[in-house]
């Protein structure tokens, strides 16, 4: 049973700290030697921010046991998948499942776990019974799993699509599931269900990996072909027990465009979200690869998003260095891909603010993005924030609220906020054999072993 009760506030402290770098010759020692790096530490990671205050910590801990409340109130208590939205108020959802909600339950449910709010032996029930249906009973398709499914049969709906990028996300939940929870049987299952994935049918010919699959049509044209979440489904990909990805897959997308704002130039995505997901479960601290330090691009993205949000402040009345944030959320007028600052369609902006921006970046800019949640929930109210934290986005110009909470979006915002006060995700997480054999073939190196250069030192020859 879900309780939550306040917790001792981590003590560690966390500095930023970027040490300068340089680009040269992936060699085989290096890969050697991130693969078969100890897990539980990493003394080239940059650590992380000021202390937290004791209000920031009282307020994490209630954005955090809130937001663990959704994953318990909207896992279905038989199959154990999460449903992909619910009302922001408590009652019942008609929504299906999401195999990507999924995953980010049973990261949640990890860190409800070491909290205290859940038993361990509750968790390893919960995984377990999850981890079966899956496997037995939820429709896939070369082991990648429908994007949406019925929550009580695992059957699809929707017409969607077999899709890679969200069966990746339920998987790094249920790595991170396999390496925190220490259960044989949930190691079982999870390797199981790993290892039926056949990664280059999902190829289909090319270089880089399809969106997904549809029995109606085959594969969808649109392939991972560009910088956005994709960094993840890479690595598992090619750091896969069986069926994996050529090494050189990493290198086939596109890091682009690369854009600069202000003082900032970063490979950009427009809606945040896409430079949060993958560091959700990897680390990417002190480490990159033979074209950018990630970690860093992901900073300088959220930064240069709160000071463009600042500069239409006068478009936006509110919008502010204390008050700010756009990523794909729900709108006034349905579901919107928006962002910025570059290439996000600022025409279709109204003045929406998506609470899980800054949340999903609290690793990356500590101080600003907790300053722009404090802030939103003083401006929004009771309205805003409720039963599971923040509603999934709201307008302050118009009075606009969402009615509902997305899954995946009140997933970030835990998962970073857990990642900025203890790094338990990220602890666990790289435990996983496949996690650093992935990064290690991808050519990722420990960037104190390259010094020299510039920090982010952007190389984007596709």
């Amino acid at each position: 049973m879900f309780v939550a009760r306040p917790i001792v506030p981590s003590t560690s402290r966390f500095r930023c700290k970027h040490r300068p770098l340089q680009i040269g010759i992936v060699t085989l020692a290096a890969c050697l030697a991130l693969a078969a790096a100890p897990a539980n530490t990493n003394r080239h990671a940059a650590s992380l921010a000021p202390a937290l205050s004791a209000a920031d910590a009282v307020f994490l801990d209630d954005l955090q046991s809130r937001a663990l409340r959704y994953f318990d109130e909207h896992s279905d208590p038989v199959t154990g998948l999460t449903l992909d939205r619910a009302p922001a108020d408590g009652s019942a959802s008609d929504a299906p499942a999401s195999i990507a909600a999924t995953g980010f339950a049973l990261t949640a449910w990890c860190i409800g776990a070491q909290h205290g709010w859940l038993s361990h032996d509750e968790v390893v029930v919960r995984a377990r019974r999850v981890l079966h249906f899956i496997h037995d009973k939820v429709d896939h398709e070369h082991g990648w799993i429908y994007h949406f499914v019925d929550a009580r049969t695992g059957k699809r709906v929707w017409n969607c699509e077999a899709s890679t990028i969200d069966t990746a996300l339920f998987l790094k939940g249920a790595l991170m599931a396999r390496e925190y929870l220490d259960d044989p049987e949930v190691r079982s299952l999870v390797d199981q269900l790993y290892a039926r994935i056949e990664w280059r049918w999902a190829l289909n010919g090319g270089t880089t990996l399809t969106h997904g699959w549809r029995p109606e049509t085959g594969f969808i044209p649109h392939r991972w072909d560009s910088y956005s979440e994709l960094l993840g489904l890479y690595l598992l990909g090619i750091g896969a027990p069986a069926h994996a990805l050529p090494a050189g897959s990493w290198d086939a997308w596109r890091r682009g465009p690369v854009v600069t704002y202000g003082n900032r130039t970063f490979i950009n995505y427009p809606p945040l979200f896409a430079h949060q997901y993958a560091h959700a479960w990897f680390d990417f601290r002190g480490k990159r690869d033979d074209y950018a330090d990630y970690w860093q691009n992901s900073v300088d993205a959220t930064l240069a998003q709160r000071d463009w949000c600042a500069d239409l402040g006068k478009k936006f009345a509110g919008w502010s260095r204390t008050l700010w944030g756009v990523t794909a959320s729900d709108s006034a007028r349905g579901y919107v891909d928006w962002g910025g600052p570059v290439g996000g369609g600022a025409e279709r902006l109204d003045g929406t603010l998506v609470p899980c921006a800054p949340g999903g970046s609290l690793p990356f800019a500590p101080r600003e993005c907790l300053e722009s949640l404090h802030t939103m929930r003083s401006t929004g109210g009771t309205r805003v924030w409720g039963r599971y934290g923040f509603a999934d986005a709201f307008n302050p110009l118009t009075g606009w609220v969402s009615p509902d909470v997305i899954a995946i979006d009140v997933g970030i915002t835990l998962i970073m906020a857990e990642n900025l006060r203890s790094e338990f995700v990220w602890h666990y997480f790289m435990h996983a054999p496949e996690a650093r054999r992935g990064l290690a073939l991808a050519g990722f190196r420990n960037t104190e072993d390259l010094p020299g250069a510039s920090a982010l030192a952007l190389s984007t020859p596709h």
